[in-house]
């Protein structure tokens, strides 16, 4: 058994878990998602526990028995306590401020950089190198953060740019100077 897949997922009060065939959709506090689970993997509901069963041993049904259980685990974290990234901004004169909903960034180009929220995302600015990436979809707080940091990456001579709060940025040695 798949050391992850084989735990089981228990629902908390306040979720509501339906499983319709492959498509298994979580509905909880903080809204609602849904994902549709791979063809050979098999989920079912009973007593307020969700468990994932893999029919053979095959490679490809193990290494999708534990992603599926995860998967619907995280979807369930998701509507009820929701995931946050949080990223910084260092350089001088890098910044960020809010527009509505939007953020724009002075990143050291000629020009300033707005970015959308994708639906179910928000942002929260704390002064102006700090912000924060909230939603009920793990791989979409991810990827936006992931998108909001290749605007301008860490480098590594001075370690300059955006980046997430805790990353340890490799720092290089500048040219010999006479």
């Amino acid at each position: 058994m798949s050391r992850i897949g084989k735990n089981p997922i228990s629902v908390p009060n306040g979720v509501e878990v339906k499983i319709d065939g492959q498509d298994v959709a979580v509905k909880g506090p903080k809204g609602d998602l849904s994902v549709s689970i791979a063809e050979p993997i098999t989920v079912s509901l009973d007593e307020g526990v969700v468990t994932v069963a893999r029919p053979n041993e095959e490679r490809e049904s193990r290494s999708l028995h534990g992603l599926s259980r995860t998967m619907i685990n995280n979807m369930i974290v998701g509507v009820t306590e929701g995931y946050s990234k949080a990223l910084e901004i260092v350089g001088t004169g890098y910044r960020v401020q809010a527009k509505g909903s939007n953020l724009e960034f002075a990143l050291g180009y000629s020009h300033s950089i707005t970015v959308e929220p994708p639906e179910g995302i928000s942002f929260t600015v704390d002064g102006q190198t700090k912000l924060a990436v909230h939603g009920i979809d793990k791989q979409l707080v991810g990827e936006t953060a992931a998108n909001i940091r290749k605007l301008r990456k860490p480098e590594p001579y001075k370690g300059k740019g955006v980046r997430y709060v805790g990353e340890n940025v490799r720092r290089k040695v500048g040219k010999a100077g006479k």
